[in-house]
């Protein structure tokens, strides 16, 4: 007697006891598109499964389904989610004559189905394997946990393109975003921070916009480091279109990620639920000038709200463009000019910035006494030594043994018994950030 697997494809065996009959699930085409229990595979069906070397995970299978149905950060969809099970969600959102989900609207019930009714997951599985991509889902070794913390708003899964493994760059990464008509300072800004970064062992993430995100994808590919952009469309979707070139080195040398499947497209909302990615995925969020309204201002205020760092590197108080980062550097958000500086920060204990000094001078060197003795001496002119004791208040003996050690470091020179200031006196060094 020729049984019916889960599938609803024919086996040799006979029928498992209490499985139903009736329509199954064709998992090349989607839950919408059910075939008869009774049915072979079609030769599509066959050759997608002979080519993979075996049958698709059923639950993997039902999350890419439900990336292509649900919309990104929809956390009413996110609990239906998490109570269900993937696999009864797309089932019961595939079968008009199912119930519907918990608290779901038929308005948002009936929209979700027209999708389902679209939905082809394993075209979808092939098209990113064909482009040497994969889907990860929560669970696997590769899935970054720190995602978790995003709670019912946690992406279904990830499409990934590029062959580091991103659980293990998104341990030391930092999301660098800001405007996308940035000033030639912010794009400098955003350049050298990718590449210092990058330089430093860390995994640079951001959008791939124009502006800020593009520039700190370039610092960190021309420092040859790391760097993931995250998508507001499919991974083979380029967007924007000016940084299709940008988009493919990304991910030659590392990754880009995207919630949604292949080939789907960016919209208002999709930009916004994908900074939510970047704000979980990252140790800490640097805003490199933004606006007052701004996607860049949402991705540092959901990193706060989830416990990540939160900095802004400055701008001048006259650019409106610099405004956002103002406000957040008022609020919770730590300044930082460089990549030490962010390190310090979001590293492990000893990840030290450098100690910034201003030039150190002779004169900071001199004691006490000595400053008073040398700020004695008159502008112009000379003076004698009982004068200069009268006018520091310090005895004759003291000031006289004072302005013979000015003398040997270069401050006075001495004319018969009279004092006079040197025309010049030297540093003894440099500043730490380099200059004469």
């Amino acid at each position: 007697m020729t049984g019916i697997d889960a599938w609803g494809f024919a086996t040799d065996g006979p029928e498992p006891a209490g499985k139903p009959r009736g329509r199954a699930l064709d998992p090349n085409s989607g839950p919408g598109h059910a075939v008869p229990a009774t049915s072979e595979p079609s030769s599509a069906t066959t050759d997608t499964w002979s080519a993979a070397g075996e049958a698709p995970d059923p639950q993997r299978t039902a999350r890419a389904a439900l990336t292509r149905i649900l919309e990104p950060g929809d956390e009413t969809a996110g609990r239906w989610l998490r109570e269900m099970g993937p696999a009864a969600l797309w089932q019961t959102l595939s079968d008009d004559d199912a119930a519907p989900p918990p608290g779901a609207t038929p308005a948002k019930v009936a929209g979700l189905r027209l999708r389902a009714a679209r939905a082809r997951p394993r075209a979808d599985l092939d098209a990113v394997t064909a482009l040497g991509g994969r889907f990860i889902c929560p669970g696997d070794d590769e899935w970054p946990g720190q995602l978790d913390d995003l709670g019912d708003a946690r992406p279904i899964g990830l499409w990934v393109r590029g062959t580091a493994n991103l659980r293990l760059w998104a341990l030391r990464s930092v999301a660098v975003v800001g405007a996308r008509a940035c000033t030639e300072y912010g794009a400098h800004l955003a350049t050298t921070l990718g590449a210092g970064l990058a330089d430093r062992g860390w995994t640079v993430v951001s959008g791939a916009a124009y502006g800020v995100d593009g520039a700190a994808h370039r610092g960190a590919l021309a420092a040859d480091g790391a760097t993931t952009a995250v998508m507001a469309s499919g991974v083979d979707h380029p967007y924007p279109r000016g940084h299709t070139e940008l988009i493919g080195r990304i991910a030659e040398q590392g990754l880009v990620v995207a919630e949604l499947p292949p080939g789907d497209h960016p919209t208002r909302s999709r930009f916004i639920q994908r900074n939510r990615v970047i704000a979980a995925l990252t140790r800490g969020t640097v805003v490199v000038e933004a606006e007052l309204r701004s996607g860049s201002l949402v991705t540092a205020r959901r990193a706060q709200t989830l416990g990540r760092f939160t900095m802004g590197m400055p701008g001048p108080v006259t650019s409106g463009l610099s405004a956002g980062v103002h406000q957040l550097l008022r609020n919770e958000a730590a300044v930082v000019t460089d990549a030490d500086e962010v390190i310090e920060l979001v590293g492990s204990i000893g990840d030290l910035a450098p100690d910034r000094e201003g030039r150190t001078r002779i004169r900071d060197l001199l004691d006490p006494v000595a400053t008073l003795v040398l700020e004695a001496l008159p502008a112009r002119g000379r003076t004698d030594t009982g004068h200069l004791a009268q006018e520091a208040g310090v005895p004759r003996d003291v000031t006289h043994a004072k302005l013979f050690e000015l003398l040997s470091l270069g401050f006075v020179q001495r004319c018969g018994d009279r004092w006079e200031l040197a025309r010049r006196a030297e540093s003894t060094g440099r500043s730490r950030r380099g200059g004469p």
